[in-house]
């Protein structure tokens, strides 16, 4: 089961990534564990300066961005 998590205080960007992170998984049909991140001290234990950022199984993917569905699904199927 991957462990993916949207890292962001709650902007608007960041509850965007959130959603196309879930419609990722739904449409792959992926078991997945998705977790919402607002702490700022856990965000920042990432290494993340810039949010909205993605984590998956504990990497971080992208920073700063709303990456494109497309993007978020090959992060999951690496």
């Amino acid at each position: 089961m991957r462990e993916v998590k949207v890292l962001g205080p709650g902007c608007p960007k960041c509850r965007a990534l959130e959603e196309e992170v879930r419609k990722a998984v739904a449409e792959l049909g992926l078991p997945a564990r998705v977790e919402k991140v607002t702490d700022i001290r856990e965000i920042v234990n990432y290494g993340v300066m810039l949010t909205p950022a993605l984590v998956v199984d504990g990497r971080v993917v992208v920073s700063g961005r709303v990456p494109s569905r497309e993007e978020i699904k090959r992060w999951l199927q690496e």
